[in-house]
């Protein structure tokens, strides 16, 4: 389980629901978890929406698509798709509306 904390718990939902990919299980106004895969992702209310590092990182298929939808949805944007020379991901940086830092990921492999 990964908390993270929400100013606006409704909005945060969404988010994590909507955009990313997540699945609902619990929702209330102090307290949310959400499913990615194995995963659960707790919300916790109370957050002031200042940026908050979290070392939360999501692999997708395809992670320009989740980084738009991200951004549609109303993250930030910390750091562009990109892949660097010799490594098998390609990686961006967001912070949800909350101001959740978190990485989107996608494992490209290595061409040799």
């Amino acid at each position: 389980k990964y908390m993270l904390m929400a100013q606006e718990m409704d909005r945060a939902v969404s988010f994590y629901r909507d955009t990313m990919g997540f699945e609902e299980s619990f929702s209330s106004p102090h307290w949310s978890e959400l499913k990615f895969g194995d995963a659960i992702l707790a919300l916790h209310g109370g957050g002031d929406g200042s940026r908050n590092e979290t070392g939360l990182s999501l692999q997708y298929e395809n992670v320009r698509a989740a980084f738009d939808r991200a951004l549609e949805a109303g993250a930030t944007v910390i750091h562009l798709p990109e892949q660097t020379d010799g490594e098998p991901i390609i990686l961006a940086s967001i912070c949800d509306p909350e101001g959740n830092s978190l990485m989107l990921t996608q494992y490209i492999g290595i061409n040799e």
